[in-house]
């Protein structure tokens, strides 16, 4: 397996970086997964567009355009025979001295990992359990996708190593917030809920385009702070992801809910399914041309 490194295509067992890396000392770094569907990174443009934003508060002088970021992909399925992927690009602010730095990280380390995905097929479930442990607060005024993943390694530990079930986390103050590594919604009475941003969960880029997906479907989307109790009383509950996509939920504590058969889950996968292969960004939904 390669991977893309500072330019280069290396073997992954090459791929190596200094442990004067500040992304290793005090975890300034950030990335994205998403996935590769027939060649076509989708939603790359979102993608980017939050990867640099991200680097722009960890003060790390990288920013990425589509036309670069492309190449660099283009590459990297060709180096492993890829044509369906798990892609990680990994930012970290790069060597510097031992000790907090204030000025900008000026050479970062980029790296960006692929992994096989066989082609999409139908929707997964997942069974939803609360966990003890609460979410975490942001690190500065809005989370990161950052290398700071100690409170999700710790909650998946609680939840237990089944792939088939996603741990929820609640604020401080007893409010639904996300999952492990997933964002939460619940539909009841023809509306779609989710938690706001300002419960201080990551913005999921696949979060933004189910929303956006459901607004143009003439579904209307709240967002906002709710106790599970208002979840436990959904007609239906899914998740999303990146590259897991939108994941119905069967049990969600100890109430079951259709899973699968969901009519909304269904309406959107569809709907998901026929934008994987060709969009580039969310904002092609509402008329915008971007080629």
């Amino acid at each position: 397996m390669f991977v893309y490194m500072n330019g280069s295509f290396v073997k992954k067992e090459e791929a190596v970086i200094s442990p004067f890396d500040h992304g290793f000392l005090y975890g300034l770094g950030v990335f994205e997964t998403f996935r590769i569907y027939n060649g076509h990174p989708f939603l790359l443009d979102d993608h980017l567009e939050r990867l640099n934003a991200s680097l722009r508060v960890l003060n790390i002088e990288a920013e990425f355009t589509r036309e670069e970021s492309a190449k660099i992909l283009e590459g990297i399925l060709a180096k492993n025979n890829l044509k369906d992927a798990y892609i990680r690009f990994n930012v970290s602010a790069g060597i510097a001295e031992i000790g907090l730095q204030t000025e900008s990280y000026l050479e970062p380390n980029v790296i960006v990992f692929a992994k096989p995905l066989p082609q999409p097929g139908s929707m997964s479930e997942k069974k939803a359990v609360l966990l003890e442990l609460r979410r975490n607060t942001p690190e500065g005024t809005e989370r990161l996708k950052s290398h700071h993943y100690l409170n999700n390694v710790l909650a998946k530990r609680e939840a237990g190593p089944d792939m088939g079930t996603e741990g929820i986390f609640l604020t401080s103050e007893g409010f639904l917030a996300e999952g492990i590594v997933s964002n939460i919604f619940w539909y009841r009475d023809g509306i779609l809920f989710t938690p706001a941003v300002e419960t201080g969960i990551l913005n999921g880029i696949t979060r933004r385009f189910v929303i956006a997906l459901a607004r143009n479907a003439g579904i209307e989307v709240r967002e906002g702070f709710y106790k599970k109790e208002e979840a436990e009383e959904a007609h239906e509950i899914f998740l999303t992801n990146s590259i897991q996509e939108i994941v119905p939920v069967t049990d969600f504590s100890g109430k079951s809910f259709p899973g699968k058969s969901g009519e909304l889950a269904n309406l959107l996968f569809a709907e998901y399914s026929a934008c994987r292969e060709t969009l580039w960004s969310r904002t092609q939904l509402d008329g915008g041309v971007q080629t």
